[in-house]
């Protein structure tokens, strides 16, 4: 009896599958394209600009052509405004799923079209860039890049934002509230434009780029960590700090019985669970989502 039971089972998992007439067609997966940042090649990459990315899992490291991925909005709730993700990670590896891709769907729902960006990687064994300098740059150019395709994208080039998780949020930093060295590369007309972002966002940030040597001509800021993070929970207070102090539009919002790297989805904290419905009120009351916003 048995026999004839495991027989006619696995009939049934060796015939394939038919489709009604009304059954819904086949969902297509995103198509997710690399853009490269810098056409011609990063400056001081060019040694090692063929070496393939390595990538398991949720992670991607061994990066030389620094690109980002789009996730444009829906055009039917598209807000124009844009936010420019840089994952986290230590600078030895990305988080790319968990503080990248899942966080530009989030956004998508909220009307803003995201953009992920795959940096160097400073803190890489056998790394040679650095964080303030080679990173930073990846950081400046992708601003300067979404603004120079803004019209592609249906996005308001004044209203373009940063978002950055640990150490993506130093990026967040370095660029935002600190000027732009003297002497870097210029490679074409993007790297013309204003690489200053419109608003910053930051979650649990580590500490490269604080104290802030340019906080009165900061932007905007929404600011969230765990109280409980040993790396980045003060920074993140004296950031806000520094801001408050400046006269720059700053929230913050520090979790108690939180610590490092809660992303999206990854507590049994009620609070931790509802931080982007934070994130989501601050870009609509501040006016980012509408294009009210008060320009500094």
């Amino acid at each position: 009896m048995w026999l004839r039971l495991l027989a006619a089972a696995l009939l049934a998992a060796a015939t394939p599958a038919v489709l009604r007439a009304d059954d819904p067609a086949p969902a297509k997966p995103p198509v997710l394209k690399a853009i490269p940042l810098w056409p011609n090649g990063a400056p001081g990459s060019k040694a090692r600009r063929s070496e393939p990315e390595i990538a398991r899992d949720y992670w991607v490291r061994n990066i030389h052509d620094p690109s980002l991925i789009a996730f444009p909005a829906d055009p039917a709730h598209r807000s124009g405004a844009a936010i420019i993700i840089f994952p986290g990670g230590g600078h030895r590896l990305l988080v790319w799923t968990n503080e990248g891709t899942k966080v530009a769907t989030a956004l998508n729902r909220m009307g803003v079209t995201a953009f992920v960006v795959k940096y160097r990687l400073a803190n890489e064994p056998g790394s040679t860039y650095t964080v303030a300098g080679d990173a930073a740059d990846d950081a400046r150019r992708a601003v300067r890049w979404v603004r120079a395709h803004a019209a592609d994208y249906g996005i308001d080039p004044t209203r373009v934002g940063i978002m950055g998780f640990s150490a993506g949020g130093e990026l967040v930093s370095l660029i935002a509230d600190n000027p732009e060295p003297a002497g870097r590369p210029v490679t074409d007309a993007t790297d013309r434009l204003s690489a200053r972002p419109d608003f910053q966002i930051l979650v649990f940030p580590g500490p490269v780029g604080l104290p802030a040597s340019d906080a009165s001509h900061a932007p905007p800021a929404f600011i969230t960590a765990g109280s409980l993070d040993q790396c980045c929970a003060a920074p993140s207070v004296a950031l806000y700090q520094q801001l408050r102090e400046a006269h720059v539009s700053a929230e913050l919002h520090m979790y108690a019985g939180a610590d490092h790297a809660f992303n999206l989805d990854e507590s049994n904290r009620i609070s931790i669970l509802h931080w982007p419905d934070r994130l989501a009120d601050w870009l609509a009351d501040e006016g980012w989502l509408d294009g009210s916003a008060r320009r500094r």
